[in-house]
């Protein structure tokens, strides 16, 4: 398996090069040359594999020999021997055809551990095997960061940077990042929004001198490795809800970078029985806008929300799927993607469209209604979800289509990362797990710098062990 820039002028590069480098030279993001296919009896298969199993035969195609089972298998299951479940991504029922799926039950409570004790693992032996040294660069809307830092901490081949909005995260991601005490570990509070962090990211792996200088690695959902890895969980769904065609299984996914909803497009993509997919929006609700106008266009201002994880208007990943949508042209791509830097906005040919209506529905929900549906599941289904979570309640209720067919919401987030928001709901403060009982205890180590790309890679390049 080899892997291609969605711009379609960057070398291409088998698997383990292209996890190390993230972001492709032209500025597109790498997909797989071809689509690999799983079969329904592949799918039955897996009803009877551990969570380990399952990511290890839905990896194995787009890994080539770069991990064998004999060394793939024992990271699998160092990454998901940190989970407090083992079944990784447990499904709850909460009503007669409805379902949540908690990815929170990872280091961090959120879904984005599913994927990044994975790359830790991964990226730790394949630095091992070069004698090399990397520097993690990252933004963040808040669990990516926390995420990023709890699979890289102590390790001795990689510094990790990460950029977030100051003063637009919660306190409990906020303290997630800026408390661990090993050096290797540096929390930058950007001043501006999440998108001016994304576009400093994107900037410092398009200045090449200083990319290759610092051997500069990227871990947001702009690395292929984060799509494949949460592609799993989707498997997993399936074969526990006895997916087939005829019964496919609806998602709807809380979506900010668009990375998570790929990851279940691309499973479909494989011939696996996912029906709708859902992209559950917040008041930043610029992917529900595209679908319903066929133009990608930036709002005026990122609004602050109390998901805050959704709070972006330029969600890298659907470069990835506006690639399939134009039959894999990388230069009508990457002319699109231009309209976005230059004009703010993109209309989408009739036909791509097309095809993205075909495939996925959208809603939006602002805070009234999102606050609704925390006060909902709380009194109906007994416990409490956090923001993000509600959002994609919410859309699963306003997209459903037929009852008869199974809805799983994604959980992404533990309440516990949220508690303000979900104490105004419920009156409720959840509690964190023990071992995050005494974050806010712990002193904060944190730099805060301008919205300057000179300012940011200064900081890096004199702090980056590479």
């Amino acid at each position: 398996m080899r892997y291609v820039s969605t711009r379609g002028a960057a070398p291409v590069l088998p698997f383990e090069e292209a996890m190390l480098t993230g972001l492709a030279r032209d500025g597109g993001l790498y997909v797989p040359e071809s689509w690999p296919g799983f079969s329904q009896a592949d799918l039955e298969a897996f009803a009877s594999l551990s969570y380990v199993e399952t990511a290890a035969r839905v990896l194995r195609p787009f890994m080539d020999e770069a991990f064998p089972d004999s060394e793939l298998i024992p990271l699998l299951e160092a990454a998901y021997g940190r989970f407090d479940s083992k079944l990784v991504a447990p499904l709850v029922q909460i009503g007669p055809n409805d379902w949540l799926m908690e990815l929170f039950r990872g280091p961090t409570l959120a879904f984005k551990d599913v994927a990044m004790q994975l790359i830790g693992q991964l990226f730790d032996a394949a630095l091992a095997r070069r004698n090399a040294r990397m520097a993690i660069v990252g933004a963040t809307s808040g669990d990516t960061g926390a995420a990023a830092i709890e699979a890289f901490r102590g390790r001795e081949n990689v510094d990790v940077f990460i950029l977030y909005p100051h003063g637009r995260v919660s306190e409990f991601q906020r303290r997630q990042m800026t408390t661990p005490v090993e050096a290797n570990v540096h929390a930058l509070a950007v001043e501006g929004d999440f998108d001016d962090c994304q576009a400093l990211l994107k900037a410092m792996f398009n200045d090449f001198e200083f990319r290759d200088g610092l051997n500069l690695g990227a871990v947001n959902s702009i690395n292929w490795m984060r799509v494949l890895a949460q592609s799993v969980y989707y498997v997993r769904a399936l074969a526990a809800l006895g997916a087939r065609p005829g019964r496919e299984v609806f998602f709807s996914v809380p979506t900010g970078n668009f990375g998570d909803i790929f990851a279940g497009w691309a499973i479909k993509r494989m011939g696996l029985p996912v029906g709708r997919l859902v992209v559950a929006a917040n008041a930043n609700d610029i992917l529900d806008r595209t679908l319903k106008t066929g133009i990608y266009r930036r709002a005026a201002a990122t609004l602050p929300t109390s998901s805050p994880s959704m709070d972006i208007q330029i969600s890298s990943n659907f470069e990835r799927l506006v690639f399939e949508l134009l039959d894999r042209d990388g230069a009508a791509t990457a002319r699109l993607m231009r309209d976005l830097s230059e004009k703010g906005e993109f209309a989408l040919p009739p036909k791509a469209l097309e095809r993205l209506r075909a495939e996925f529905d959208s809603a939006s929900a602002d805070e009234a209604e999102t606050q609704a549906v925390i006060a909902r599941i709380r009194k109906e289904a007994g416990f409490l979800v956090d923001p993000h979570s509600a959002v994609g309640i919410s859309a699963a209720t306003r997209a459903r289509g037929d009852s008869r067919l199974p809805m799983v919401a994604l959980a992404t987030a533990h309440p516990a990362k949220f508690p303000e928001a979900v104490e105004a709901a419920t009156g409720e403060r959840p509690a964190p797990p023990p071992h995050l009982a005494d974050l806010h205890a712990r002193p904060e180590r944190v730099t805060r710098l301008p919205n300057d790309l000179a300012a940011v890679q200064a900081h890096i390049r004199g702090k980056a062990r590479a």
